[in-house]
């Protein structure tokens, strides 16, 4: 082996058939060992495997997770929405925002002049904040472009960010996020141009590992949002869908259908699409983050989701317009405190199940034999604590393919 961690209290996360609970238990003096970024040994402490002339990392008996996964945000933009949400406080409806040239579209025409070089050091700052809870791994959309060059700059800048050697990266293109400007009375067209001029560019330039739409009554319809689809699964990309956040359009059950790896938002989803899910094994994503700045009232079905035993992953939804928060850790609280996760669950959502989410769940997730070496030591004695306390610096040291970085 390359490098043992030792004198740790581990929490695996995974789930066996015996007792799905296993994995939330605490295991006293573990270790873990790793080869070429992958673990090859998690157990007990044992001086048997100490062959070789491995590198030896006490851990202090810090409390060691899966490294945490964000599924879901919109980190590469340019510009703010922070005068919105001051108009929004003072009693301007959106409408009258919208119409002063605020909005989404504030944001795609502040990064459409920003360059590939000035998006990169702006999500790279904003990283950072991810990494303080425990990131390893992070979703990134696009969507802020609108057009096909500048999608592809969004993307360009998130497969930068994969280069970092203490973060992984899966990219999703979300082209059909709003209509553009030059497409106003042409939804249709532009759908027209993302099958066959965006998916297409992606797919080759292999710039992204997802297609997502937002489904919703002022995003794309689901007809429109099925042609996306079937391009992008035909030009061999996964698919997941923004889905049921303001209304029941049927986005979740489409998406799930299809083959989706989650659908995400899911306010407004009912039974019959909690179903679908269940029958094809796709996530549901929550996203308190947004719930919380809109101030929604309607909460996702949670007893629903549980009843049918669907995965529910958690994310910040990291974006300028209606979840400027980049912490995941605050994430889980409020999945606790506002849609009553318990924090196994909590934690479940931002490890094995976030990694479902991306069609990761075969190397990242739990702390298994043959996944990759992706974990964080935190300063804390229960997993509990991960959802309860927010602000306090617990995090120790992230584990990234093997190699320890440590937050000090």
């Amino acid at each position: 082996m390359d490098r043992l961690f030792t004198n740790l209290n581990l929490v695996t996360m995974q789930s066996p058939l015996s007792n799905p609970s296993d994995g939330y238990q605490v295991i006293k003096n573990a270790m873990i060992g790793v080869t070429n970024g992958v673990i090859e040994y998690v157990g007990p402490a044992c001086s048997e495997i100490f062959h070789g002339h491995p590198d030896i990392v006490d851990c202090g008996h810090a409390l060691v997770t899966p490294g945490l996964i964000d599924c879901h945000t919109h980190l590469v933009f340019a510009g703010n929405r922070a005068n919105e949400f001051e108009l929004r406080l003072q009693g301007i409806p959106y409408e009258e925002i919208a119409k002063q040239g605020g909005g989404i579209l504030s944001t795609v025409h502040a990064t459409r002049e920003a360059t590939e070089d000035e998006l990169y050091h702006l999500a790279v700052q904003r990283l950072e904040g991810s990494k303080r809870d425990g990131v390893t791994t992070i979703e990134i959309k696009s969507g802020y472009g609108l057009t096909l060059d500048d999608e592809i700059k969004i993307l360009r800048v998130a497969k930068r960010i994969a280069e970092l050697p203490d973060i992984k990266v899966s990219a999703t293109l979300l082209a059909a996020h709003a209509l553009p400007p030059e497409y106003k009375n042409n939804p249709d067209d532009y759908i027209t141009l993302i099958c066959n001029s965006i998916i297409p560019t992606v797919a080759k330039e292999k710039l992204a590992d997802h297609v997502d739409v937002f489904c919703e009554g002022i995003g794309f319809s689901t007809t429109q949002c099925k042609r996306v689809f079937n391009a992008a699964l035909e030009h061999g990309l996964k698919i997941k869908g923004h889905t049921e956040q303001l209304s029941n359009l049927g986005g979740s059950a489409l998406v799930a259908s299809m083959g989706a790896s989650s659908v995400d938002h899911i306010e407004y989803l009912d039974e019959g699409g909690v179903k679908v899910l269940a029958q094809n094994n796709t996530v549901a994503t929550l996203l308190p983050g947004a719930f919380y700045f809109l101030r929604e009232t309607k909460l996702p079905p949670i007893e629903l989701l549980r009843k049918h035993q669907v995965p529910m992953a958690i994310a910040t939804d990291f974006n300028p317009g209606t979840s400027p928060i980049a912490s995941l850790r605050t994430m889980m609280n409020m999945a606790c405190t506002l849609f009553k996760l318990t924090p196994e669950e909590s934690l479940r959502g931002v490890t094995c199940n976030a990694a479902q989410a991306l069609g990761l769940q075969d190397s990242r997730g739990t702390i298994e034999v043959g996944m990759d070496a992706d974990f964080a030591l935190w300063q804390l004695d229960s997993p509990a604590e991960l959802s309860y306390r927010l602000g306090v610096p617990d995090l120790l040291a992230r584990v990234v393919d093997g190699v320890l970085f440590h937050e000090n």
